[in-house]
């Protein structure tokens, strides 16, 4: 990374990121693009994209980034990898240090995306994608006349156990409590449903594979201890997710769960600062709603620098 000033400095390499870059970039708008981790975000651990238009029988997630990121570099986007120390907002200039190197710009995009929680036990993270999902919009469509499993009580839990009663051929919804905190009509749906049968005062304690993916899970009742093993073949962990904003603290406007306040315009609580994908507070998130975002954001970025200029 050679230069230090650009025109818009782009803080994620996921879907949301890439497609700021690409608009900013093909606007002629001198812009930088930082990822802490690997390009291309979370989708570089998603095995197969099914809902991305224009591909009929789906695409693996890390050829869809590198499609990507090939697409924003052809229009002259910089990418770099670093992590944002610090933020400073002076007004028509902004200031970031970026691996202890100081650079500046005109606007900035945060895309940096939101974490799944985890459940942290063993064998979790080596299942992603071969029987553990934390998105049902995503994955449920693989799991068609299988048995599953959704651990969670929120609305997010409900909602996925009767979306994914599309697929599944039987799903067990795996809830520490005794009640669900879902709001009472998704409660009352959960009862409802047939093909959902609710594990209450439960933890997943452990997870059974083979060399086809996950076999079964064992959940221990909280109040009896006993334990006992479900054979199902898909586990969605719907506990919640961490948006990756805790940089901005006192930067820009969050909400209580952290989520940078931004409608669907993206601008911040800040002029010249912009949001984009699941680091703001929107409704979903997904691939396409990250790429909406993006271009909202890079335009955005363009008319806010092009009043710059006019000042």
């Amino acid at each position: 990374m050679p230069e230090t000033s650009y025109d818009i400095i782009i803080i994620g390499g996921g879907p949301a990121g890439m497609t700021a870059g690409l608009y900013a970039s093909r606007a002629a708008l001198k812009t930088l693009l930082i990822e802490k981790m690997l390009m291309g975000g979370q989708m570089m651990t998603t095995t197969k994209v099914e809902n991305w238009p224009g591909y009929p029988g789906g695409i693996e997630g890390p050829e869809l980034m590198g499609r990507f990121q090939e697409h924003c570099v052809e229009f002259g986007l910089e990418t770099g990898t670093g992590e944002v120390e610090k933020i400073e907002d002076l007004g028509a200039e902004k200031r970031l240090t970026i691996d202890g190197k100081i650079f500046t710009c005109k606007a900035i995009i945060i895309a940096t995306g939101a974490n799944p929680r985890k459940l942290g036990i063993d064998g979790e993270a080596a299942l992603v994608g071969r029987g553990v999902s934390y998105c049902a919009t995503c994955d449920g469509a693989f799991f068609r006349n299988v048995p599953i499993a959704v651990i969670g009580g929120g609305d997010t839990a409900a909602e996925e156990a009767l979306f994914l009663t599309r697929f599944a051929s039987k799903v067990y919804l795996i809830h520490r409590r005794h009640e669900l905190r879902a709001t009472k009509i998704l409660q009352q749906r959960i009862l409802a449903n047939d093909k959902i049968e609710m594990v209450w005062d439960s933890v997943v304690e452990g997870l059974h594979s083979d060399n086809s993916g996950l076999t079964g899970i064992t959940v221990r009742n909280l109040k009896t201890t006993i334990e006992k093993k479900l054979e199902v073949v898909g586990m969605f962990v719907a506990v919640g997710v961490t948006p990756v904003t805790a940089f901005l603290k006192g930067i820009v406007k969050r909400d209580k769960s952290g989520y940078v306040r931004a409608g669907e315009n993206t601008h911040t609580s800040v002029p010249g600062i912009f949001a984009a994908g699941d680091c703001r507070t929107n409704v979903l998130k997904q691939v396409s709603t990250a790429v909406g975002d993006g271009a909202v954001a890079a335009t955005q970025a363009e008319k806010y620098i092009d009043e710059l200029g006019h000042k």
